[in-house]
């Protein structure tokens, strides 16, 4: 089982209206990670704004959550991450995915591929990306790359490579994700066209995505992070302003509705606490992104739990 590690992420468009002091106090509240979305609009440039929390912080951990593959060449990616995990001392967990808003693909003029062809193509790039980290000199002929004499130097600070996280909901990619990650991302499932499954983001039906996880890692299952990508939360009391406490209470009876959700935390930190301990139990996660909204008002969970 493994211990809680709490990240802070900036999903859903949110720009702290200050950076370096958001990544100091997230650091000082003792989250693990500072976390960076990657999608086209109002959020934060995901290689940018990491590079600046490193060199803000000593500690924190800084991650993309989760760089959209179809976005960027598999030997660009490897050069940044290198180049980052390097600036941070060895900080970087490095998330990829297939990549899936439909507008991202519209903004870019690209052709929004099936998502079997957007996993295959993730798959073929994470073993160059791979290879590259380890500090091989890559040729590679494949469905989707072509790559001579690729090499990426400074080399990373972590060997062989930063930990990887793969995230999504559908069950190849956490198939994936399970043979090839350190960290497996759980976030719902979406349709072809992009849409959220909204069936698929209960207890249930992410525990049953657990068990596609479990069955496909087999030996190496007991040493997997599974982190829950937090859509939305909100705390019930604590220090927060009466509006926010509110407006957490009377969204809870959302994820209610389904038998609770991991992607949607509400309640007071006595419930949060409860809900998160029993899920780790049943369902192994032990991980959590929550909103960069939130941060404060979690503080006093993350202080109880991280590292338990």
């Amino acid at each position: 089982m493994q211990p809680f590690r709490f990240a802070v992420h900036t999903g859903g468009g949110e720009i702290p209206a200050d950076w370096p002091a958001f990544v100091r106090r997230a650091e000082a509240l003792g989250f693990a990670a500072i976390y960076v979305t990657d999608h086209l609009g109002r959020g934060l440039s995901p290689i940018s704004a990491l590079a600046a929390a490193a060199a803000l912080t000593r500690e924190i951990r800084i991650g993309s959550y989760v760089f959209a593959n179809d976005f960027r060449h598999p030997l660009v990616l490897a050069r940044e991450a290198a180049t980052l995990d390097r600036l941070s001392g060895g900080r970087l967990d490095l998330g990829l995915g297939a990549g899936w808003m439909r507008s991202d693909y519209r903004q870019l003029g690209m052709r929004y591929d099936p998502p079997g062809v957007r996993i295959e193509r993730l798959e073929e790039a994470l073993g160059i990306v791979k290879r590259l980290l380890r500090g091989e000199t890559v040729d590679h002929a494949g469905p989707h790359y072509r790559i001579e004499g690729a090499r990426v130097a400074p080399d990373p600070v972590q060997r062989p490579h930063p930990p990887i996280m793969l995230g999504g909901g559908g069950p190849r990619l956490l198939r994936l994700a399970a043979r090839e990650a350190q960290i497996v991302g759980l976030a719902p499932q979406v349709t072809a066209s992009g849409r959220p499954m909204l069936r698929m983001v209960g207890d249930d039906a992410v525990a049953a995505r657990v068990d596609v996880v479990r069955r496909a890692a087999g030996d190496r299952f007991e040493t997997l992070e599974l982190n829950a990508f937090v859509a939305d939360a909100g705390v019930v009391g604590s220090r927060q302003p009466v509006g926010s406490s509110l407006a957490a209470f009377l969204k809870s009876a959302g994820p209610a509705a389904v038998g609770g959700s991991p992607y949607l935390l509400y309640g007071t930190i006595a419930q949060l606490r409860e809900t998160i301990l029993r899920r780790r139990e049943r369902m192994a996660i032990s991980s959590y992104g929550v909103p960069a909204r939130v941060m404060e008002a979690f503080a006093p969970l993350v202080d109880e739990l991280a590292g338990r």
